[in-house]
């Protein structure tokens, strides 16, 4: 990946609506030069898909809930996969210490967190689980 790729890379993460004739004004190429390093760069895996970013005002109302779970391990695939039905998780990690698994939860209010915390903790081979809400949050990188 060269300058350019990663040019083309910037400006898809600063707006990946933008046109290709947009883009390649901006980079001063032409479309079709653009197009084909766009497909180059798709055809690599390097870009994977398209996504949106949301308003700071829209994500500073989200409420965050933090879950560490620990697990019986013998359930361990059964509970991500129904985790991965939950639209309200964001995240689940693996981790070392006394917790298995610490969950990423964010919701527009207490009772949808509510609800997702309750529908974790009946899972089928979950031992325990540990919430925190989101108060504030310092910085983020």
């Amino acid at each position: 990946m060269d300058e350019t790729d990663q040019k083309l890379i910037n400006l898809l993460i600063n707006n990946g609506r933008e046109s290709m004739t947009a883009l390649a004004r901006m980079m001063g190429l032409s479309r079709s030069t653009v197009q084909d390093r766009l497909s180059r760069l798709e055809d690599r895996n390097i870009i994977a898909g398209y996504t949106i970013r949301l308003n700071e005002n829209y994500k500073k109302r989200q409420i965050t809930a933090h879950v560490l779970m620990v697990l019986n391990p013998k359930f361990a695939d059964q509970i991500l996969q129904n985790l991965k039905k939950i639209p309200l998780i964001k995240s689940v990690y693996a981790v070392s210490g006394i917790y298995d698994m610490i969950i990423l939860v964010k919701a527009e209010t207490t009772e949808e967190i509510d609800s997702t915390l309750d529908r974790i903790g009946r899972m089928e081979g979950v031992k325990k689980t540990t919430s925190s809400i989101v108060l504030s949050t310092k910085f983020e990188i």
